[in-house]
């Protein structure tokens, strides 16, 4: 026997399926979300992962835990987010080294850029150089110097194929520097170096290079952004003596590929207000990163614009991640 539907009924039909459709749209995480930091504790990539997870908790109403995997040039904690269940509670705080950099030059990566969903561009990040005692203290004077003396100035940086590593080729390519580079695992031991002396310049983030300059056994000569930062007006940049000369990484939070649109979108809401809040933004300017944010759409033309940008230099210097 059929059945029929009186006109009067159909409202509140249509009513109750719009409504579990909105039930079924939407998300919330269920457990702690984890974010992946694929560098040691103390980087910048880890400053900026732990102050976004604080603002983010409250937001979705669930811890955000940050999970320390550093080794391999990140690319092991690239792999686990890549590998994870694509439900929105793992999350990757990138940096350039692991999604720009590394599939540009990486042999047998175990992950690729399609591996991953972008949720929000979080920051930006100019790079620092910073110099012991001894070494001229001014950008002009310091390329001077290094010309003076090729092979023997000493700059520390992340490893090969890092993205401060890369930054610095593309200095010495664009001034023509036989400047001595000395590879790390992390900020950390090649901060010590300088401070001991043993170190003539290191090329980093700003939390590290501010760290030095803090505590009087070191200077900044300038940061690789295109203009200064806001906090720090009396700080040059390469580009005000070399212009064009721009380096800048970025970080942001991406997903496993697969990731239920709704977890993206409601992932985004809580990354974007994270970046936006004043708090987060002045906390993150005092280690040199500039905060971000905007949609994934946003963050995915980021990602392919950088790309583009760097595929060249890296196919020039034919620098590759072993």
């Amino acid at each position: 026997m059929p059945i029929t539907i009186g006109r009067r009924a159909l409202p509140a039909l249509c009513l109750a399926a719009a409504g579990k459709a909105r039930a079924q749209d939407a998300w919330s995480p269920t457990r702690p979300v984890t974010i992946v930091v694929p560098f040691p504790p103390g980087g910048s990539t880890d400053v900026t992962a732990r102050l976004v997870a604080e603002r983010m908790t409250p937001l979705l109403g669930q811890n955000v835990l940050v999970d320390n995997k550093p080794g391999a040039q990140t690319v092991i904690g690239a792999e686990i987010v890549a590998r994870a269940a694509p439900d929105g509670h793992t999350l990757l705080m990138s940096s350039g080294t692991t999604l720009t950099i590394n599939p540009l030059i990486g042999r047998n990566l175990p992950y690729k850029p399609e591996d991953f969903a972008p949720v929000v561009h979080v920051a930006t990040l100019p790079f620092c150089i910073a110099v012991r005692p001894g070494i001229p203290d001014t950008i002009p004077e310091f390329v001077a110097h290094v010309r003076a003396n090729p092979g023997k100035v000493t700059w520390g940086h992340n490893g090969r194929g890092s993205f401060n590593h890369i930054a610095g080729a593309l200095i010495q390519e664009r001034l023509g520097l036989d400047w001595q580079d000395v590879g790390y695992r992390g900020d950390a031991p090649q901060l010590n170096d300088l401070l001991a002396g043993t170190l003539d310049s290191i090329l980093v983030g700003g939390a590290t290079g501010l760290a030095a300059a803090r505590s009087g056994r070191a200077k900044i000569l300038g940061w690789t952004g295109e203009t200064r930062l806001p906090n720090l007006p009396d700080q040059p940049t390469f580009a005000e003596f070399y212009p064009g000369l721009v380096a800048v990484t970025w970080f942001g939070l991406l997903a496993p590929a697969r990731t239920p649109p709704a977890a993206i979108a409601r992932l985004n809401a809580a990354g974007a207000a994270a970046s936006a809040d004043a708090t987060v933004r002045e906390r993150l300017l005092n280690e040199g990163i500039v905060a971000a944010g905007g949609t994934p759409a946003d963050f995915q033309a980021f990602l392919t614009r950088e790309a583009q940008r760097w595929g060249p230099l890296l196919r020039r210097l034919d620098i590759q991640l072993n």
